[in-house]
């Protein structure tokens, strides 16, 4: 499951939130969607050259806040603010709502997925070799704290004629742990011969929730092992092998009162003849 589904769907919830925080009416969730779509798609485009890997969007009945993530936010920002003003005002003309753009740093560009893939398919679309591109994202991740990462380019790899995809990682990806924190980022590289999908996960160390956190245990360690409730088993204690020594757990003498229940006995054949004969007699 881990293996195949997107880490941070997996995770929301769990050690990641939501990038959309509001609440309406559900018959308004879906026009609401589709404006957040259409917010994200306008922001990334328009601030591309800005390094934006995630964008997140809260509501009020009155304001729309933003909060963009970015590597460069001189860019966003522009001098004495007059970019970002732009910006927030053809958002709020699309929209029809007041908006309020605030920018977010991203500290370490290296080991954000979405930033690295990006940067991936860039280096692919200046021809520059899918292998060397991966390699040194790799490389630049680890060196700035990564403790994972996995890169997988899809497509027609340096102009092949078949489609066919490599994949190079290092470190530890436990994609199946929740508490692992995992980034994804996923960006397509637009080349002469088509399209190239660029896919990366950056593993930066496990987290544990503040509901994990208060969590008791449910096994008490306060008591010592012997005094804990053991599952009986089915012989009686007796852990002697089937197959060697006495059926009846070190008795000298096997009789027919210590037969078990389950009839595991056979009986010789002098005592079958003698079985025999009683139930002729008694038949006569």
């Amino acid at each position: 499951m881990g293996q195949k589904v997107n880490p941070h769907g997996l995770r929301v919830g769990v050690i990641k939130d939501w990038d959309s925080r509001w609440f309406a009416r559900s018959d308004k969730v879906p026009d609401l969607i589709v404006e957040d779509k259409k917010i994200r798609d306008f922001l990334k485009k328009e601030l591309f050259s800005a390094g934006v890997p995630k964008i997140e969007i809260e509501r009020d009945n009155t304001k729309v806040r933003i909060f963009v993530h970015c590597s460069r936010p001189g860019v966003v920002i522009g001098r004495g603010g007059t970019e970002i003003e732009r910006i927030q005002n053809l958002v709020s003309n699309m929209i029809g709502k007041t908006v309020s753009i605030s920018v977010i740093e991203v500290k370490n560009p290296d080991t954000s997925a979405q930033l690295v893939a990006e940067n991936i398919a860039a280096q692919l679309e200046r021809r520059i070799g899918f292998r060397r591109a991966m390699k040194n994202a790799i490389g630049r991740a680890m060196r700035t704290g990564a403790k994972g990462i996995k890169v997988l380019c899809s497509g027609r790899l340096g102009g092949a004629e078949i489609a066919r995809s490599e994949h190079y990682h290092e470190g530890t990806i436990p994609l199946q742990t929740l508490r692992a924190d995992i980034e994804y980022g996923f960006a397509e590289a637009k080349t002469t011969y088509g399209r190239i999908g660029v896919k990366v996960w950056i593993y930066k160390g496990e987290v544990l929730s503040q509901s994990l956190r208060t969590t008791p245990r449910t096994l008490d360690l306060s008591k010592p092992l012997d005094s804990r409730r053991r599952r009986d088993d089915r012989r009686g204690g007796n852990r002697s092998s089937f197959n060697r020594g006495n059926r009846d757990g070190g008795r000298s003498n096997y009789s027919r009162d210590n037969r078990r229940q389950s009839g595991g006995y056979r009986r010789s054949s002098g005592e079958q003849n003698e079985a025999g004969e009683a139930s002729k007699g008694g038949g006569n």
